[in-house]
């Protein structure tokens, strides 16, 4: 196991094993892959008590969300990937042009080598073992660097690993920025990062340094379009949907948690009512039993200062207390703060949600664009004609109707940003893509040659390219028969 990079002597012994390790062939053998992943199933069954530990210690997670958002996951990304993987190592069959044949082509994944994740602090399991599972199912060998903000995740994530992985092929390296800082000095032959766009950009120059390619899994400020919903079920329903996806995931530290609302003027205050009125069902009258706290004291001067503005205060509408000393802050509401003060141009990352107020709900459209592109949009509406517009109108990483996190928990379709929200995607066979390569084999023999691929030139074979690659049988033959010029 690897330990503090800039403290460890074998730092850059253990990187060498690693490259022994792949460059021996052992983690291309799909048995290995199995075993590797079978072990990260029994990982996630055996230590799920010091997992649970873990996360009440650094974030104060409750069990339940603990299970939900992190073992529960990862398990299921485990089981989805074991019950694909020989689909996935298997080669594609490809077509080829006419001016190929006779010729049969395919695509084989490989490994890429060895690949560097960095993961964030907010969900430290489950965004340190979800790409660790991609990069295992594609025959990958590991250097995992997890948060110092969570500590004692931490350290459990470094003793598990070694004793339930491979440790000559996935290694973790505990520390702070300045192990980070060492690491991405080094020649990867992929760097997977989870965390803010400032320490991204970070990382994209010091990968440029060996055109290493990156994936980058940023955040931004994902707004939720609050359409006037008919239906008491619908409503009931997008309330506790929003609450859950704001508040009940790590007390709003989410980069697809929602960070604002949009609403028309006229449905404000049916939406503040029940909001408050969800919010004491849902965390009753001491929210701090079932709600995450604030990462750091540092995190919560952040959110604090956020508040600090006086115009930004007065917009509060539910909440706002502040509890420095247990690292808390109460869920809080505010309706339309001042567009041009950070809590409406920063990234929220805390409890606080804004609700801004539109006169048409259709005009939710130019104002997600007025702003970076979202990592996620969430839409509750039952109104297809908005569903449309805001699939063809906005871009952002992906469009959630009538519910809020859920896709973060889909193996099958791809969870990534695009523009400021980050770029490249995992979860599913898109984690095994991510850190894979598809190689282009094509095979040909000697049997024949259209005799017009070689010099010298004339205006006949150019007619029969233009027929080859269009795939103009007819043409072809007209034009080797002289009937066609």
């Amino acid at each position: 196991m690897g330990g503090e990079a800039g403290d460890d002597p074998n730092f850059e012994k253990d990187l060498e094993e690693l490259r022994e390790t792949f460059n021996s062939g052992k983690t291309r053998d799909a048995s290995w892959r199995r075993s590797q992943l079978k072990a990260m199933q029994l990982l996630l069954k055996e230590t799920e008590d010091e997992i649970f530990h873990a996360l009440k210690q650094d974030l104060g997670k409750p069990r339940c969300e603990a299970y939900r958002d992190e073992i529960g996951t990862v398990t299921k990304s485990v089981q989805y990937a074991l019950g694909n993987l020989k689909y996935w190592m298997s080669a594609k069959k490809v077509n080829l042009p006419l001016i190929a044949f006779p010729a049969t082509a395919e695509l084989i994944p490989e490994p890429l080598g060895l690949v560097y994740i960095i993961s964030s602090w907010n969900f430290p399991f489950g965004l340190s073992l979800e790409p660790i599972i991609g990069a295992i199912a594609a025959g990958n060998v590991v250097v995992l660097k997890p948060s110092e903000l969570a500590p004692t995740c931490s350290a459990v994530l470094a003793s598990v690993i070694d004793k339930y992985l491979d440790n000559k092929a996935i290694k973790v390296f505990q520390g702070g920025v300045s192990v980070g800082q060492q690491l991405l000095q080094h020649k990867w032959d992929k760097i997977f990062f989870t965390g803010s766009a400032q320490v991204g950009r970070l990382v994209m120059a010091a990968a440029a340094n060996h055109l290493t390619p990156v994936t980058l899994e940023l955040g931004g400020k994902c707004p939720a379009v609050v359409d006037s919903i008919s239906g008491s079920w619908d409503r009931e329903s997008t309330f506790k949907r929003i609450l859950g996806g704001k508040f009940a995931s790590c007390a709003g530290q989410v980069c697809i948690g929602v960070d604002y609302i949009l609403v028309e003027k006229r449905y404000l205050s049916t939406l503040v009512s029940r909001l408050q009125i969800w919010i004491r069902k849902m965390f009753g009258d001491n929210p701090k039993e079932c709600l995450a706290r604030i990462i750091n004291k540092h995190h919560f001067i952040r959110l604090k200062n956020l508040l600090s503005d006086p115009l930004v205060k007065a917009s509060i509408r539910h909440g706002g207390s502040l509890d420095e000393a247990n690292l808390f802050i109460e869920p809080t509401i505010l309706v339309d703060p001042p567009l041009h003060s950070a809590i409406m141009t920063e990234e929220i990352f805390g409890p606080l949600l804004p609700i801004i107020t539109l006169d048409k709900i259709e005009d939710s459209v130019k104002f997600i664009n007025s702003r970076p592109k979202p990592l996620t949009i969430y839409a509750f509406t039952n109104n297809e004609k908005l569903k449309k517009m805001l699939i063809a109108g906005t871009s952002s990483g992906g469009i959630t109707f009538n519910d809020t996190l859920v896709q973060h928990a889909a193996d099958t379709i791809p969870f990534g940003g695009v523009g400021g929200s980050g770029f490249g995607r995992y979860h599913g066979k898109f984690s095994f893509d991510t850190f894979s390569h598809e190689k282009a084999i094509l095979r040909r023999g000697f049997l024949t040659d259209f005799w017009f691929r070689f010099p010298p030139w004339d205006d006949k074979k150019l007619q029969l390219f233009r027929d080859a690659y269009r795939y103009d049988y007819i043409g072809i033959a007209l034009t080797f028969l002289g009937l066609k010029k």
